[in-house]
């Protein structure tokens, strides 16, 4: 032989040519490898000396064995051995040309930060699965291949977060050199074995092993009974262990069986089986895999297990906590309802919601929120609601309803060792009367209802409210009354649909309203959206800015007022949207919240000035009664007509005796202004006696009234 000078890949005649060894060099650094004519046809290249790119030998070797090929180099250069894999050679269209063993020398240069590899290639002969050399490692040796396997099987196993995929993971397993066609898993309950998860059989011919007594004469109870593994080498075997049972294995067409024992903490809580179609001899390297990967599965099948178990407790405490809403049917009213917990840990929460009947047809809806998420959120949260229905049941008012639980919850919540944890609860409690659509609420630092109208629209309704119960024993709580009209629909909520996802009130808010007032279908299908919203496919796109993102539990109560469009078939007349508020002496930071609410009224109105000037004038009446007199202030506001034609009345009505008139104030007065601007602004207004009492209304419309009708189209009547 002869080589050539500095040449990695220097002729060495013809006796690598007749062994059918080829040479290659790989430097990292150049990201090039050299191959002589015999290693270009192993990697069905054309058969010639070239210089090809990474890519372009990459290309040529299966993707798996690639990755092997750079652990293997890794490791041979720490522990300073040869590097050796077989690797399978494809072709264009990905299938399997021939599989080929390389050797070679790494070596590592510290200061090109690259590796550089001299070695052979040589054709090997596919080993027969089974064959000693079939048990040898598809890719790297023996034991490489069971570590990078037991690593992947540990891995997937322990992100398995049910018993369905640990059984699916389970099934997947394709250990070294002898992947198993059949597998089950076998679970005891009492005296009785039973198959909770297999895969490589169909379903009717797994029935004889479905349910079978531990004193059955079969491989799986055995090692139930014993703790030890059972190994069968042949069916020969197998017939002789186990006469009884070989008729129900032998049409399976196995060849070879293991039966390990699930152990976990000292106790067998089942077997598992893998079957084989070739004879395994189950050596102690075979066996060794075979332990550790029942090991794991048992790990994995008990964690599941517990997981489901204490999911399943906890769902159903909570779902027994709350109301079978069901088909009770409410006259001229549809309701629907959604619990839905999300938090992190314990499945159970504080969040409920109820519906108590009343006398007559009234009922009265309660929706809440115990602070906290765990075991004793769940608690209070049962003992707050009997409380509350015990309270409703006695015919209390809303705001004595309320009182009195406040005054309950401290005491329970204080009853507790740990003084330090001492909890609240908010809340929202309405009586309905289903015949007139009108609710009467008090609130406990709860959310305010939102109600959806007829035409689309959907506001929040700004009720009056204390503090959340259990803070003051003697708190008080002010009621707020309204009515729902026909075609409305009220939805009640705790914070957890309109926070989670990073969002505060406002935004969480504004992502409802669009599915409120865009959703076309029934109650329920409602209800649905409104989940989705914020936990569907696409609630990830409306993510909100606030860092803390913690998720809440989620609680919604739909009432509908049957009657408008689209309710049997029975329309309006004309679309009517209204809303009413009360401003108290007490309150005048509510006038705000007026305004805001003509404004939310008046969001498709198209004249902007118009818009600003009813906010206007509402701001100027609500003011005059509350500096003039010492009423409080009812606020009435109603839109009605068909699009384009469409007029609204805001009538401020107030108990004082004394009517408003036009003054005439001069340059520097600080008031004496309000009814020269509704005289200005205004397309026509008046002053109504109302008993004890007066209102002042002002009316605008969207096109201008004809010179023949000066006071424009008439609203409906609000009296």
């Amino acid at each position: 032989m002869r080589t050539g000078a500095g040449d990695p890949l220097a002729d060495v005649g013809g006796v690598l040519v007749t062994l059918g060894t080829g040479l290659w060099h790989w430097d990292t650094a150049a990201g090039e490898v050299r191959v002589d004519a015999e290693a270009a046809r192993l990697l069905g290249l054309p058969a010639e000396r070239a210089r090809l790119t990474e890519a372009q030998v990459r290309a040529r070797l299966h993707p798996v064995d690639w990755n092997e090929i750079t652990g293997v180099v890794r490791l041979a250069v720490a522990e300073g051995t040869l590097a050796e894999v077989r690797i399978r050679i494809m072709d264009e269209r990905g299938h399997v040309l021939r599989v080929v063993r390389s050797r070679s020398r790494p070596s590592f240069d510290p200061d090109r930060k690259a590796y550089e590899l001299t070695g052979t290639l040589q054709e090997v002969t596919e080993p027969a699965p089974g064959t000693p050399a079939g048990r040898s490692a598809v890719t790297g040796d023996w034991r490489r291949s069971r570590e990078a396997f037991l690593l992947d099987a540990g891995r997937a196993l322990a992100e398995a977060r049910s018993t369905e995929e640990v059984l699916r993971v389970a099934a997947g397993l394709s250990m070294p050199g002898f992947s198993p066609d059949g597998l089950a898993v076998f679970g005891v309950s009492g005296d009785r074995l039973s198959v909770i998860g297999h895969h490589g059989q169909p379903e009717h011919e797994s029935d004889p092993f479905m349910d079978m007594s531990l004193s059955t004469d079969y491989p799986a109870t055995e090692v139930v009974r014993t703790g030890r593994a059972v190994y069968l080498s042949s069916p020969q075997q197998y017939r002789s262990h186990y006469p009884m049972t070989w008729p129900l294995a032998e049409r399976f067409g196995r060849q070879s069986w293991a039966y390990l024992p699930l152990t976990v903490a000292g106790r067998t809580m089942g077997a598992w089986m893998a079957a084989f179609t070739y004879p395994v001899a189950f050596t102690p390297d075979e066996r060794s895999v075979l332990t550790t990967v029942a090991r794991m599965l048992a790990q994995a099948l008990s964690r599941a297990g517990a997981a489901e178990t204490q999911r399943q407790l906890t769902d159903g405490l909570q779902r027994t906590m709350l109301p079978a809403l069901g088909p009770r049917t409410i006259p001229g009213m549809d309701l629907a309802a959604r619990y839905v917990p999300t938090g992190g840990g314990l499945q159970v929460g504080g969040d409920w919601y109820d519906m108590i009947p009343l006398p007559g047809d009234r009922f009265a809806l309660v929706i809440g929120d115990v602070q906290g998420h765990d075991v004793r959120a769940a608690a209070l949260m049962g003992q707050l609601r009997i409380a509350l229905r015990a309270y409703a049941s006695e015919g209390h008012r809303p705001d004595a309803v309320l009182s009195r639980a406040s005054h309950f919850f401290h005491g329970l919540s204080e009853s507790y060792d740990d003084q330090g944890d001492l909890r609240f609860a908010t809340c929202y409690y309405a009586e309905v009367d289903p015949a007139t659509g009108t609710l009467e609420s008090a609130r406990a630092g709860h959310l305010d209802p939102v109600v959806r109208m007829t035409d689309g629209t959907a506001l929040i309704l700004a009720t009056a409210g204390g503090l959340p119960l259990g803070i003051d024993p003697d708190s008080d709580y002010p009621t707020t009354q309204f009515a729902l009209e026909p075609g409305d629909t009220l939805l009640l909520c705790t914070d957890g649909l309109v926070e989670t996802g990073g969002h505060d009130l406002q935004s969480g808010w504004h992502r409802l309203r669009v599915t409120l007032e865009e959703h076309e279908d029934g109650l329920e299908e409602l209800a649905d959206a409104l989940v989705r919203t914020v936990h569907g496919p696409s609630s990830h796109h409306t993510v909100g800015a606030l860092s803390d993102r913690r998720e809440d539990d989620i609680a919604l109560v739909l009432l509908h007022r049957q009657g408008g469009s689209g309710d049997d078939g029975a329309t309006l007349p004309t679309p009517v949207r209204r809303t009413m508020l009360t401003v108290s002496q007490a309150e005048p930071a509510r006038i705000a919240t007026a305004r805001q609410h003509l404004r939310d009224l008046l969001h498709d109105w198209p004249d902007e000035e118009q818009r600003d000037a009813a906010v206007l004038l509402l701001s100027e009446l609500l003011t005059n009664v509350l500096v003039h007199t010492d009423a409080d202030a009812l606020l009435v506001a109603e839109i009605a007509g068909e699009p384009g034609e469409r007029g609204i009345r805001v009538e401020v009505t107030d108990n004082g005796d004394d009517l408003p008139h036009k003054r005439r104030p001069g340059e520097m007065a600080s008031s004496g202004r309000g009814l020269v601007l509704i005289e200005l602004l205004a397309d026509a207004w008046g002053v109504a006696p109302r008993g004890t009492g007066k209102s002042i209304w002002y009316e605008l419309y969207e096109s201008t009234p004809p010179a023949d009708a000066p006071d424009g189209p008439a609203p409906p009547s609000l009296a």
